[in-house]
């Protein structure tokens, strides 16, 4: 959530900034809101004021020589339309500084200065590239077809069991999938300096809104039914990050680096507005695995824990030696909560085409003070809200898909990357006949 006391100063300048998310601020509406608010507060003080000093008329009229009980009947009218009139001022100052968190809550984050203009993400900013794209001397299957080849990707029982964007896996290709969450958990906590945390599946309203996902995102939510107002979790962004919710570090507490969790949950999205795309295989389900990197760190920090955070990511990518590259999103295309943000899009020869497979975000204070996730200032002693950043570290489904189709040999054999065999039994490759 943006800070109201930044937006009260130059509510024309965030609407300025907020364009290049394509995002229209009402500052109209803010303005009159914030009106509303301060007068109904004024007009609360004021009565206050002269409620107490009716009450003091009490007892000059007690000293002029009249009982209690008739000093009390004659203040009493003025005092009940006083405590009416209060209540009434108090109760429009609530009202408009409700409507003020609304408005606040459904605002997007305001992009940093780095971020380049653009609508879509064909807009989007190349930063780098890494490795060299396969060349095949065969056409290259896409990863369902090699799936296929070897039985164990099936779409079809998943169809019978749930439905369509599931996908059930087995023998090796289950097996390297489990491989990969090991795999990316040991190197983020043994190489990277992250804690693991097992965390919870299903959050509450709290947290969703903690992070963003609520008000504005209900829709791509998978709500559980019952007498517990539960959510699954979209990522694992939500609930590791609200483990800071209402908290106040102690500055000592970050360390040299800030705070450091890395987490493997499914997620579950109901992609809604995304029918008609990738509605083959595993690049866009409704249930799907990530190992998620989350840091929280002084203000100060950020920047650098962005950077950070995203080496990690491109750690995993260059010891499975799959080729990406690395772009800035543009306006269009930056997330609700997110004021920079850097994709890494892995090269998937059977669509020709780089792939998203983690984005990496700086959020700023924006999911802190939503959350009431604080550090205390030394310099100040005071608690003021701390910097969140998050990211794939990877997306286990399309890190999956990277290495079957970036691995595959002639007729759909799959060489198992090296740095993966000591988690498969040694296993050296998936054949096509398995």
């Amino acid at each position: 959530m943006l800070d109201i006391k930044v937006v009260r100063e130059d509510p024309t300048a965030i609407a300025a900034a907020l364009k290049l998310k394509g995002y229209e601020f009402p500052v109209e509406d803010f303005l009159e809101l914030d009106a509303r608010r301060k007068q109904a507060d004024i007009r609360a003080q004021n009565l206050l004021a002269d409620r107490k000093s009716a009450s003091k008329k009490i007892g000059e009229l007690v000293g002029q020589g009249r009982s209690v009980d008739e000093a009390k009947a004659e203040v009493a009218g003025l005092l009940e339309k006083i405590s009416g009139d209060i209540t009434a001022a108090t109760e429009e100052a609530r009202q408009a500084q409700e409507a003020l968190q609304a408005m606040l809550l459904a605002t997007p984050n305001v992009p940093d200065a780095r971020v380049p203009a653009g609508a879509t993400e064909e807009d989007n900013h190349e930063v780098l590239t890494w490795g060299e794209p396969k060349t095949f001397d065969f056409k290259p299957l896409d990863h369902v077809d090699i799936g296929e080849l070897s039985g164990q990707l099936d779409a079809a029982t998943a169809g019978k069991i749930t439905g369509s964007r599931f996908t059930v896996m087995s023998g090796a290709i289950a097996r390297l999938h489990r491989a990969l969450v090991q795999f990316m958990l040991n190197e983020h906590t043994a190489v990277n300096g992250y804690t693991e945390v097992y965390v919870p599946y299903m959050v509450n309203r709290e947290s969703l809104v903690g992070t963003g996902q609520l008000p504005k995102f209900e829709e791509d939510l998978f709500r559980i039914q019952g007498d517990q107002d539960y959510y699954l979790i979209p990522t694992a962004e939500v609930p590791v990050t609200n483990i800071a919710r209402d908290r106040i570090f102690e500055d000592q507490e970050f360390g040299e680096l800030g705070i450091r969790y890395v987490a493997h949950t499914p997620c579950f999205r109901s992609e809604a507005g995304s029918y008609g795309r990738d509605t083959r295989g595993l690049i866009r389900q409704h249930q799907f695995e990530k190992v998620e990197l989350v840091q929280l760190v002084r203000p100060t920090q950020s920047d650098e824990a962005l950077e950070s955070l995203t080496a990690h990511a491109e750690h995993i990518l260059q010891l499975l030696m799959l080729p990406y590259r690395k772009v800035i999103l543009c306006g269009g295309d930056l997330g609700f909560g997110a004021q920079l943000t850097y994709d890494l899009e892995v090269w998937l020869p059977g669509q020709d085409a780089y792939r998203e497979i983690s984005s990496c975000s700086n959020y700023g204070a924006y999911q802190a003070r939503r959350m009431q996730a604080r550090w205390r200032n030394p310099a100040t002693g005071k608690p003021e809200p701390l910097h969140t950043i998050n990211g794939s570290g990877l997306a286990v489904g399309r890190t999956l898909v990277a290495i079957l189709e970036n691995y595959q040999e002639a007729g759909g054999d799959v060489v198992i990357p090296e740095v993966l065999r000591p988690y498969m039994q040694g296993l050296e490759r998936i054949s096509a006949g398995q």
